[in-house]
């Protein structure tokens, strides 16, 4: 039991997890947009997202606070020496536009964890703005560097599934902060903070109407998408109906990020489905 449990933190300590949700949802955009699988550019958002998360989760428990090293942050350095290894391959992998856009991408991240202004603290501590932030380097990792890469045209769908992606990872951290709004420094003006937590809330269901809406105005529009985006939606409001302060941290850690993994398991099945008929 013991054992199980401490490989489920590493794996979720580790950022294997988020780094997977990416995974799924670089694979949602080569399906959406019909891309023979680029694995070099899932992977290199896979890894990626490994040293990213990492590096900003424990930049300042190293760097500033200069804490003793633990057997699992060890194990988590390791895992982010070795997936900074293979980000660094599958880079070379990519098309010269994408490591341009990726290296956009890295300077969002470092302006978001480190100090670079005199007297100034880093981005994720400016009040109000870390929401914006993270959702752009998805929108960014994970529609905007495959599509590029791929080198198919951009059209009017491109710019639905960015604003749509923007929209779910929204979602997905207003749940993280309902959840963290007692813990979260007052200063960091979060919008639990701001408007309240039932605001909020409501806040996000009527954010699942354009999400969901959206689809109607694609140019290849697909009538199978509209049912696994009915069940996403639903999914996703339960959630946040559910979502209060100090929750179990398995709660958004685990199943919440496991939304774009849920995702992306809904549009093989259907897919599946599809081809036996």
């Amino acid at each position: 039991m013991k054992i199980g449990s401490a490989l489920l933190n590493f794996y979720i300590n580790g950022s294997i997890h988020v780094a997977l949700s990416c995974y799924a949802l670089v694979h949602l955009t080569f399906h959406m947009f019909q891309i023979p699988g680029d694995e070099s550019s899932a992977l290199f958002v896979f890894f990626g997202t490994i040293v990213g998360y990492n590096f900003v989760k424990y930049d300042a428990l190293v760097r500033v606070q200069r804490i003793a090293m633990r057997i699992q942050l060890k194990f988590i350095a390791a895992l982010s020496l070795f997936a900074f290894v293979m980000v660094g391959y599958y880079f070379f992998q990519l098309q010269r536009i994408t490591q341009v856009l990726s290296i956009i991408i890295l300077a969002f991240t470092l302006l978001y964890t480190l100090p670079f202004f005199p007297n100034k603290k880093n981005a994720r501590n400016w009040a109000g703005v870390k929401i914006y932030i993270v959702s752009l380097c998805w929108v960014g990792a994970t529609v905007v560097l495959p599509v590029i890469n791929a080198e198919i045209p951009i059209t009017t769908d491109f710019f639905l599934k960015c604003l749509q992606r923007f929209i779910l990872v929204f979602v997905l951290i207003l749940i993280f902060e309902i959840i963290d709004v007692e813990n979260d420094d007052p200063h960091l003006q979060t919008v639990p903070q701001q408007i309240g937590v039932k605001r909020t809330k409501i806040l996000g269901l009527l954010l699942l109407l354009p999400f969901y809406c959206f689809e109607f105005l694609k140019i290849n529009f697909d009538k199978n998408q509209l049912i696994v985006n009915l069940i996403m939606v639903s999914v996703l409001s339960l959630f946040i109906i559910y979502a209060k302060a100090n929750r179990s941290r398995y709660y958004s850690s685990f199943f919440v990020e496991a939304v774009p993994i849920f995702w992306w398991l809904l549009v093989v099945f259907f897919d599946l489905r599809m081809i036996q008929l």
